[in-house]
């Protein structure tokens, strides 16, 4: 029932696709290529976001819904909001999305439903809540299973989402009950043998889920891990090595900062990269948010100065909020917590 439009990490994306200038306001397709395929896919068939190119989403998809959804975004979710594109370049998106139909979106009325809140929670904990959890939360993860087969073009959105709440009008709801979305594993209330006014009931249960889902509080986190060792650069790094393999990390290689960057033999010898991997817990991650792997494989910096050694890292409690992901946080705290560990091990 919902939809993840484009979601994007700008600071690899600027580096990927060509930046689009006002000039080129009004050409959706520009735009949406910049914004919305690396998740959404160039055709809409659909990645880390969900598929756009369905019929069945098309066709009760308002403008307003997917104006709002780029405005509001899905916040503590994949998708990010996009404050900064103008009136003229949000309406071009959403002409190049409907360019995939035959028609036109519908219109909708901002009334609201009047059905029985109670009854629909039975509906939903009977018919909806094995795929979008017990409470709307959505499923875990993207539903992006690599190089394997998967039933679903990503996992069961968030309902109690607060920009889901916002972007989608009471009969829209509706119309993607009554009609299902031919393509996943959600079907029409006909085909769960339901009736009109159990639709009603249902999106007035859906009305009274908790909106209050949003990015973790991450002020004051610093970017980055970081210790001094005791030992000089050649101990440190051997403490790292049996550190990592201590908590079932493999270690995969060690290399100079610089390689590839200086000439070989000319790279500086004080600056090393340890990389390091539990493939179970990378496998996990990725399942939850593929982009993830840009982080990967785990690694740690190593730099001698005149002050002595100092052993640094990412701070992986950031991914959360930099992929807007908040079903990262529990992944991010556990990372943090195993490169925290293995530093202070190797350092004191």
């Amino acid at each position: 029932m919902l939809i993840y439009i484009p979601a994007i990490l700008g600071v690899v994306l600027a580096t990927l696709v060509p930046q689009a200038t006002w000039a080129e306001a009004a050409d959706g397709a520009v735009l949406y290529q910049r914004h919305c395929s690396v998740c959404h896919g160039v055709n809409g068939d659909g990645g880390v976001g969900i598929p756009l190119n369905l019929k069945d989403f098309l066709a009760v998809a308002s403008d307003n819904y997917l104006r709002a959804t780029l405005r509001e975004g899905r916040p503590g979710r994949v998708m990010p909001a996009f404050p900064a594109l103008s009136s003229d370049q949000v309406s071009a998106i959403i002409g190049h999305i409907r360019s995939w139909s035959v028609s036109d979106g519908p219109t909708y009325p901002a009334e609201t439903l009047q059905g029985q809140p109670e009854r629909g929670k039975t509906l939903f904990a009977g018919h909806c809540a094995a795929c979008h959890g017990d409470k709307g939360q959505g499923g875990v993860g993207t539903g992006v299973t690599f190089s394997r087969p998967r039933d679903a073009p990503v996992e069961a959105p968030a309902l109690d989402n607060p920009g889901f709440q916002a972007s989608i009008s009471d009969a829209m709801l509706k119309a993607t009950l009554l009609r299902g979305r031919e393509g996943t594993p959600m079907p029409s209330l006909a085909a769960l043998g339901l009736e009109e006014r159990d639709a009603d009931d249902l999106v007035a249960y859906l009305r009274q889920l908790n909106t209050g889902a949003g990015p973790a509080d991450v002020v004051g986190l610093k970017p980055v891990i970081r210790f001094d060792s005791s030992y000089d650069l050649e101990q440190t790094l051997e403490n790292l090595k049996q550190a990592a393999v201590g908590r079932n990390f493999r270690v995969i290689r060690e290399q100079y900062f610089d390689q590839g960057l200086a000439a070989e033999g000319e790279e500086n010898a004080r600056r090393i990269i340890l990389y390091f991997c539990n493939f179970s817990f990378l496998d996990e991650a990725l399942a939850i948010d593929p982009r993830v792997g840009l982080f990967l494989p785990c690694r740690i910096t190593l730099v001698e100065t005149e002050h002595g050694v100092q052993v640094m890292s990412i701070n992986p409690k950031n991914l959360s909020r930099l992929f807007n992901n908040q079903a990262l946080d529990k992944a991010c705290e556990q990372m943090h917590d195993l490169y925290e560990g293995i530093m202070e091990e190797a350092t004191l």
